[in-house]
């Protein structure tokens, strides 16, 4: 059955939205307007490809119809108005069906996996093994380690990345050293809850699955994952003391300590959040 929102209620709901979500998006936006760069908090925008404009915009989800004034979700993709009635439109679950099911298997057959932990944030190290500095991804960030000390992090370790759009950017002497050799068609087989990116990747399929997903889930998702990617570069090879993070030294124990404490409380974070996004796909697809 559908849930009925009145105009005051979802006005006061996209306020209370737009205003959290302001908070993230307006020094991004202020930093890109003057050609700077952030290490850490420009990646989600440029990894995922929801601009802040689409994080802002207020949806309230499946299954919910808005009354009142709504005029205005006339001009909002993929929604219907009818009067003083408006919705996400019923045909889009058809039209989208397939997408929404393979979405929903991905995030079950992630969460149906016992978390692995222990990687210790080497992707990022591989990402660097015997680069010229120039080559570097962060070229405006120093390497923390130097050259040869994160070359010698990588050689000292087992790599055992599971995450393809991780793996796909080792170096081509990093990635023979990988246990795995994950490929964009093995995701269904290869995706673990224990991997931060994985973890991340929840805001992912949060807002590939927009509008059915609600604007708030999105970005509890979003919100999740910037936390993420912090640590993934707190335990990187980059020296970011001058943007104020302090390192998580995965070169020692109790550096390796601290990346597992965090990825386990992220990745309980994040179960929880894939399981409210199953839930979406459910009733999208009618199996709820």
């Amino acid at each position: 059955m559908d849930v009925r929102l009145d105009e005051a209620e979802w006005r006061a709901r996209a306020a209370r939205h737009d205003q959290r979500v302001a908070a993230w998006t307006a020094p991004h936006l202020r930093r890109r307007s003057r050609s700077e760069r952030h290490p850490v908090e420009d990646f989600l925008w440029e990894y995922y490809s929801y601009s802040p404009k689409a994080l802002r915009a207020w949806h309230p989800g499946w299954g919910v119809v808005l009354t009142g004034d709504v005029a205005g979700f006339a001009a909002v993709r993929g929604f219907v108005v009818d009067g003083d009635h408006a919705r996400v439109d019923p045909a889009l679950a058809q039209r989208r069906a397939d997408q929404v099911r393979w979405i929903r298997d991905l995030l079950a057959a992630t969460q149906s996996r016992p978390a692995r932990l222990g990687c210790f944030g080497l992707h990022e190290w591989a990402m660097v093994y015997r680069l010229d500095a120039g080559d570097l991804r962060h070229d405006q960030v120093p390497l923390r380690l130097g050259a040869a000390g994160t070359d010698a992090v990588v050689e000292s370790h087992r790599i055992s990345c599971s995450h393809y759009d991780a793996y796909r950017f080792f170096t081509p002497d990093a990635a023979p050293r990988n246990t795995l050799r994950p490929t964009l068609d093995d995701r269904m087989r290869n995706e673990q809850p224990g991997c931060l990116h994985a973890q991340m990747d929840v805001y992912k399929w949060a807002h590939k699955l927009a509008p059915f997903t609600p604007a708030e889930l999105v970005a509890d998702c979003f919100g999740l994952a910037r936390e993420i990617r912090e640590l993934d570069m707190r335990a990187s090879p980059y020296d970011l003391s001058d943007w104020g993070y302090s390192p998580v030294a995965i070169e020692s124990a109790s550096g390796k300590a601290e990346y597992i404490e965090a990825q386990r409380d992220f990745g309980d974070r994040a179960r929880a959040l894939r399981q409210q996004l199953i839930a979406v796909c459910d009733r999208v697809l009618g199996l709820a």
